[in-house]
């Protein structure tokens, strides 16, 4: 690992611990001093009143599921695109985050009376939260494969066929979502929940919802050091490297699973958070290079430092709370990736 790469992330990191002091410090219910958050780390051990333990770990929960959240996306985005050769590939793009929208909710209406226990705030709390991100993993990785499968048909996946297998892929799923949330409508809490979902929540998230990402991220984190060099391999072509003794097939099947597990348990937690998947490799790459020792951790910090950004812009700089994270990242993300498809183009 070079040293420019070390102190990018270093960088990052400190900035993440920055964002975060700050998301414990801003909440729904006003500012708190640094004394007041320090009081409610002392509220964790029993040295505040239970009021103010119980709010100051919402904060902390959302903060803590927020980072998570942002780096799964980022580091799902970083494979995705080392995989498909193409930095315009993320979970958005080529229909991973719709698809685990989509397998997400068709579970939720499948389990009936008791999915309304499960949003928003009690889903990873839940016995049955297993089986809705089980959806959100079967969901992504059906809509990823088909979407690679059908753009690389002819042996060889150009820009113009992933781009169009993912919009024809988003808009299908798309409309699949909007027939469940149709489905859905004759119980008002659950289709307000499933329709929050289309522009990401993180309000309400417990320890629960922060332990299901961060769990995910620890399996990626023990998978991806198999993974880096054969990556950076296949950047030059899956001949090369095959001829040099890499199993691309296994290569394909593991980052593949790997990207839609991470996507899943993102979208399982927080909902849809757009072109974050994109944005944050693609930046980190700029930083730190394309080799994937160096990439994929800076997208984990980066991605993580994206998301917080956007909870946090509402409430320091617009002053409204009621603003979705996905929806800041939609208004950042849509005018970067048509500057990105105008310099490939």
């Amino acid at each position: 690992m070079s040293a420019k790469s070390m102190a990018v992330q270093a960088g990052l990191l400190t900035l993440v611990f920055v964002l975060i002091w700050l998301s414990l410090r801003q909440g729904p219910v006003g500012t708190w001093t640094a004394r007041e958050v320090w009081a409610g780390f002392q509220g964790l051990f029993g040295g505040a009143s239970s009021l103010h333990e119980a709010v100051f770990e919402l904060r902390l929960w959302k903060a803590l599921t927020a980072a998570g959240v942002g780096g799964a996306l980022a580091l799902a985005g970083a494979l995705l695109q080392g995989l498909i050769r193409n930095p315009l590939a993320s979970p958005g793009l080529i229909g991973t985050s719709a698809g685990a929208s989509v397998g997400a909710s068709a579970m939720i209406l499948i389990l009936g009376g008791s999915a309304s226990k499960l949003l928003p705030g009690a889903l990873a709390g839940s016995s049955l939260a297993f089986l809705v991100a089980l959806g959100a993993f079967v969901g992504a990785l059906a809509a990823t494969l088909v979407v690679v499968l059908l753009a690389g048909r002819r042996g060889r996946m150009t820009l113009s066929s992933l781009l169009l297998c993912g919009i024809a892929m988003n808009a299908t799923l798309g409309g699949l979502l909007a027939l469940l949330q149709a489905l859905a409508l004759r119980d008002y809490e659950l289709s307000r929940a499933l329709f929050a979902w289309t522009f990401g929540i993180l309000d309400d998230r417990s320890a629960g919802h922060a332990a299901l990402i961060w769990v995910t991220l620890v399996v990626a984190a023990l998978v991806l050091p198999f993974l880096v060099r054969e990556l950076d391999l296949l950047r030059f072509g899956e001949e090369d490297a095959m001829a040099v003794g890499v199993s691309v097939e296994r290569v394909k099947f593991t980052a593949l699973g790997l990207a839609s597990l991470l996507t899943a348990s993102a979208v399982a937690v927080a909902g849809q958070i757009a072109f974050l998947g994109l944005m944050a490799p693609h930046i980190m790459r700029l930083l730190v290079g394309g080799r994937h020792r160096d990439l994929l951790p800076a997208a984990l910090l980066g991605g993580a430092a994206f998301l917080l950004m956007a909870d946090l812009i509402p409430r320091y700089v617009l002053e409204d709370s009621a603003i979705r994270p996905g929806v800041v990242m939609s208004l950042l993300g849509g005018p970067f990736f048509l500057v990105l498809l105008f310099r490939r183009t």
